[in-house]
């Protein structure tokens, strides 16, 4: 802004003002902009930069005792016709399945398989007929400890075949495990996180999220068992075995 003095050589009222208002707008804006600023930009730093977050993931392992066995056997006939070897293999299986509904022990009676196949001789280079072979099985659930006699007298009543058996344990024994598992996958996180904050110089704060994986139970391996002879003197032993429930957790924590 350009000032005209007078014709005194002095300048007008008007002109100091103007003057006066220059020499203090100048210095306000200097003292707005250099402490305030850098102390706002130091207050608000965590806000801008990126939370610090450690992820780790805990594994939980609980065994429990298997109390049931879920059997598979049935009837396996051989005839010269499909008729007749479907009808003897249902006759054998059914004898077998009344007994079983029989006993009070037996749970969840099922049919498991049908199945009715042809059977050739492959001798002197040729494909000759010579029967049919028919199978009905049925599979069922009941207590361990009652497993071997069960079995041994449905071969009595007509069965010619074990398929095998599988173990596992009680719903409620599961369910219990379950959170068992849960509860020691998360120790095992909050262990890892103090060994590996621990060891940086660092502490852990608050859990700011959580996250559950999958928590399975896998049955145990069956257990293979053969078919004996009807008239044999021994007695099949069943076994038991252990059931593992697994749990997972993964923990987000501040540090």
């Amino acid at each position: 802004m350009k000032l005209w003095p007078t014709k005194s050589g002095k300048l007008g009222n008007r002109g100091w003002v103007l003057a006066l208002a220059v020499l203090t707008f100048v210095p306000v804006i200097g003292c707005a902009v250099r402490p305030q600023s850098a102390a706002a930009q130091i207050n608000g730093g965590p806000v801008h930069q990126s939370e610090r977050v450690l992820s780790v993931t805990g594994v939980g392992r609980r065994s429990i005792p298997t109390t049931f066995t879920k059997v598979d056997l049935g009837v396996n006939v051989e005839a010269r016709t499909a008729q007749a070897a479907q009808q003897q293999a249902a006759t054998q299986s059914a004898a077998v399945i009344e007994w079983l509904r029989s006993q009070d022990n037996v749970e969840k009676l099922e049919t498991s398989g049908i199945s009715l196949n042809p059977r050739y001789d492959y001798s002197n280079n040729r494909q000759t007929l010579t029967g049919y072979q028919a199978t009905n099985a049925v599979s069922f659930r009941i207590p361990t400890e009652a497993a071997g006699p069960v079995i041994d007298e449905a071969v009595n009543q007509g069965a010619t075949q074990i398929n095998g058996v599988s173990f596992v344990a009680e719903d409620d024994a599961i369910a219990a495990a379950r959170q068992q598992a849960l509860a020691s996958a998360v120790e095992d996180a909050q262990q890892q996180a103090d060994t590996v904050l621990g060891t940086l110089g660092l502490s852990r704060a608050e859990i700011v999220n959580i996250s559950i994986g999958s928590v399975s139970a896998p049955a145990p391996r069956p257990a293979a068992l053969e078919s004996r002879a009807a008239d044999s003197a021994a007695n099949t032993i069943v076994l038991g075995q252990e059931q593992t429930i697994n749990g997972q957790v993964t923990l987000y924590i501040r540090y």
